[in-house]
């Protein structure tokens, strides 16, 4: 559907219009759950979006212009995304992990025009509006013994009207900072196509339906996170809001029959596993669990699929920069139950709408069975790097993009993980992938998180590291480890040392953060 306007452009639906439209089908039906079982509808959401669209003109904020966020999940996270579609400005989610000098690094870099935070932050934010030259700095939540907010006075103070159409797809909506697991962080732009063909991609492969009540465990600085509510407020479901996850809170969720599908990562799926009482449930109202952004092992994923007795999904992708790009459904987690438990290792096949290739380092493609470069093309890729023209070229040499992510093929055309290119370990002139080893230690059901990295070595020039979480109490020792990676693997790839910690570092994503594993000892 498209809008004219009176200066003869032709106009796209604008993913801001979401609201707007399901506020119309569905106006009484519940847009965010809350932990205490209060709700937004679709109409009262829509309607405070309208408003803090209005407020943000008045104060001199339009197109073009950014919109920090710096803050927890929330309701008001989703309205300022939602008025940057429809102001025709761009968001800039970041991660609340961050320390002050690297907020000034990418508010520097971001130049926002205004700034959202939560009051838990300030003392971590103070004085970077004067800073920065930020025009509008605000709170989202009130201060202690106030009842309001400077964000929800702003709110008062706009008008409640539908603003006029103003983005095309070709429109930034997001500008947001990878993770930096692999290095420092970059700005990728995100149009309104991107957005809007992942919001689809998801309704889509993720099975999502109108009835539901969903909750995504992604944070919404994420794209994951992002999309998934976008996706409840453009499909007319219901989404669960929780600040950060709440193994209990979410639990108690999905122990009530209140919750129809689940995104975690495989991080959180063992954290629930670990609860008291979860297995005295049946989850009669769970219809799916996915997963995706860390590799989960075979072994955990039994055990998951044994206790919540639902269907299970896969999601990979390079959200940020390429969304979906692979998936093993519910059908391949059945038919691996039933006798083919190999699948249970695959991240499936091609998305739809995706192009999917193994490559080399010349972009030929590689023999089925053979590691290669993974290489997709789709409408949910990225316009770019923000001011970093070569890194851009490279990562989209010939128009396909590459995250760095390792992989093969096999003759039935499911796709396998063999870890991230710059995570590769060469020992003594073998080429080793950490998730090969990390699969096999986390059969072990003492194992709750593993993560395997190279460590410079005089003879081998390389060797193997494990880092290990054990599961409280466990006697599990470094020779039991090492005799389970023996009986499975080539000798030269058992990791020569083990190191054992109560926790390993991960980004707000569930990753790994192996280049500060890198710096341990």
């Amino acid at each position: 559907m498209t809008y004219a306007t009176g200066l003869g452009e032709t106009m796209q639906v604008s993913l801001g219009e979401s609201i707007t439209m399901t506020a119309g089908r569905a106006p009484d039906r519940a847009s965010f759950l809350f932990a205490d079982g209060s709700h937004h509808t679709f109409a009262q959401t829509n309607a405070r979006v309208n408003r803090l669209v209005s407020a943000l003109r008045d104060n001199g904020v339009g197109a073009g212009d950014r919109l920090a966020v710096f803050a927890l999940d929330s309701h008001r996270y989703v309205e300022i995304v939602l008025a940057a579609c429809k102001l025709g400005a761009v968001y800039v989610p970041l991660n609340y992990r961050l320390m002050r000098g690297e907020v000034d690094v990418l508010t520097a870099r971001a130049r926002p025009t205004a700034f959202f935070y939560d009051r838990r932050y300030a003392d971590l934010l103070e004085g970077l509006d004067e800073q920065h030259g930020i025009k509008l700095m605000l709170a989202l939540d009130p201060a202690p013994g106030e009842t309001s907010s400077p964000y929800e006075e702003l709110l008062a103070s706009g008008e409640e009207i539908e603003p006029p159409v103003v983005a095309t797809d070709r429109d930034l909506v997001g500008l947001a900072f990878t993770s930096g697991t692999t290095g420092l962080p970059k700005g990728v732009l995100q149009s309104q196509r991107m957005m809007k063909a992942i919001v689809a991609e998801q309704i889509i492969e993720f099975r999502m339906l109108p009835e539901e009540v969903r909750y995504t465990a992604a944070p919404t600085f994420h794209i994951t996170g992002v999309c998934q509510l976008l996706a409840g407020v453009s499909y007319g479901f219901t989404s669960l809001v929780l600040p950060q996850f709440d193994p209990r809170v979410t639990l108690d969720f999905l122990a009530r029959d209140q919750l129809t599908g689940i995104f975690m990562v495989p991080t959180m799926i063992s954290t629930l596993l670990q609860l008291p009482g979860v297995h005295d449930h049946d989850y009669e109202r769970l219809r799916l669990m996915y997963y995706g952004a860390a590799p989960m092992s075979p072994a955990l994923l039994k055990r998951a699929m044994d206790t919540f007795d639902c269907d299970f999904l896969n999601a990979f992708g390079a959200g940020t920069e390429a969304g979906l790009q692979a998936l093993l459904g519910p059908e391949d987690h059945r038919r691996a139950l039933d006798g083919r438990p190999e699948l249970l290792g695959s991240i499936g096949k091609p998305a739809f709408g995706v192009a999917l290739r193994i490559v080399d380092d010349q972009l030929r493609d590689v023999p089925v069975g053979e590691v290669g470069e993974i290489a997709t093309r789709s409408d949910m890729q990225f316009d770019g790097y923000l001011e970093m023209p070569e890194e851009t070229a490279e990562a989209t040499r010939g128009g396909w993009f590459r995250a760095g992510d390792m992989g093969y093929v096999d003759e039935q055309g499911y796709l396998y993980l063999h870890g991230r290119k710059k995570d590769m370990i060469v020992r003594g002139g073998e080429n080793i992938y950490p998730v090969e080893i990390e699969s096999v230690l986390s059969e072990h059901p003492d194992v709750v998180q593993v993560a395997v990295v190279g460590v410079e070595d005089e003879h081998w020039s390389e060797i193997c590291r494990a880092w290990v979480q054990l599961a409280e109490g466990s006697t599990v020792t470094e020779d039991d480890l090492k005799a389970l990676c023996a009986s499975k693997l080539a000798k030269y790839k058992v990791p020569a040392e083990f190191r054992f910690s109560e926790a390993l570092p991960v980004n707000a994503s569930g990753k790994i953060l192996k280049r500060e594993l890198r710096t341990w000892d």
